[in-house]
């Protein structure tokens, strides 16, 4: 029986040593500064990406509502998180983020309260994103606004996309629909 029980112990600290937390185990602010628990979204494919409203690769705005449009419902969400990383290329407060969103977007997809997506101040939600060791499946780290991490329904890291791929390129969509 001691054994059974050490073996049980042991696996245990295998699995959370080797980052099996999942995105679902999260709960993060969004743009209106309420509380949005990310376990909703269990079941639900998720690509989180990082945005800014003042750079070359904005225009993917467009392509990420038209995907969330096509896609989006009970099997599929984009999250947007707004972040000034790179370039302060997003110096906008989330009031303005919303407007300059809608405005000239459409924006109908989920979007966070802006964050810090590397450094020292760099938001949890993205340490688990970038590190191995908290997500199981990979290092990264975020180049540039836009960059697209795909996690799958169980919360689980799939795959990182460069920012300049678009959201609706081939291998994007075929993860979405299969």
């Amino acid at each position: 029986m001691k054994k059974l029980i050490f073996i049980n112990v042991l696996l245990l600290a295998v699995i959370t040593a080797f980052g099996q937390s999942s995105l679902h185990d999260f709960t993060v602010k969004d743009i209106e500064g309420k509380d949005f628990d990310l376990s909703t979204l269990k079941g639900k494919k998720v690509l989180v990406v990082n945005t800014a409203s003042k750079c070359g690769l904005t225009p993917q705005f467009e392509q990420l509502q038209s995907v969330f449009e096509q896609y989006g419902g009970d099997d599929f969400v984009i999250i947007g998180f707004p972040a000034n990383n790179f370039a302060n290329q997003e110096p906008k407060s989330n009031a303005e983020i919303v407007e300059f969103c809608e405005m000239n977007y459409g924006v109908t997809f989920p979007m966070m309260s802006k964050i810090s997506v590397k450094g020292d101040d760099m938001h949890p939600v993205y340490q688990w994103l970038t590190q191995k060791s908290k997500n199981g499946k990979q290092d990264s780290e975020v180049g540039w606004n836009f960059q697209k991490y795909l996690i799958d329904e169980n919360g689980k890291l799939v795959e990182v996309i460069e920012p300049k791929v678009k959201p609706d390129d081939a291998k994007i969509i075929s993860w979405i629909t299969n």
